[in-house]
Formats: C-alpha cells, structure tokens, sequence
C-alpha cells in the first residue's frame, strides 16, 4: 500500500539515471532522466490542481460571519 507512487517512480528512475550516468550507459541514463522529468511535471500539476481545488472548495465550506 504505497501513498503515493508517482513520486516513489520518480525517485527510482532518479537513481536509475545515476547509476547509469556512472557506470557510461548514456542511452539508458538520457531515457531515465526523460522518465523523470515527465514523472516529475506530471506530479507538480497533480499537485496543483489538488491544491487549487481544495482551496477553492474550502471557500465554499466556510460559513459567513455572524
């Protein structure tokens, strides 16, 4: 049960790209980091849409002040 495995991918294709950097697999290394980077951008505007979104449904929730 992971919390959240678009981040756990990252980080593995992350560590991946190095290992691969070291040991001269370029191919390999260019692919992972590509990986990565879409991993990543794909996680920060997950992360955005979730917090415009609870932001505005916050707003909603709260009641007028009496």
């Amino acid at each position: 049960t992971r919390r959240c495995p678009m981040l756990s991918l990252a980080v593995t294709f992350l560590i991946l790209a190095l290992i691969a950097a070291a040991v001269g697999f370029g191919g390999l290394a260019g692919t992972s980091t590509a990986i990565v980077k879409l991993l990543f951008w794909g996680f920060a505007v997950l992360f955005a849409v979730t917090l415009v979104n609870h932001m505005i449904t916050r707003r909603r929730l709260r009641k007028p002040p009496v």
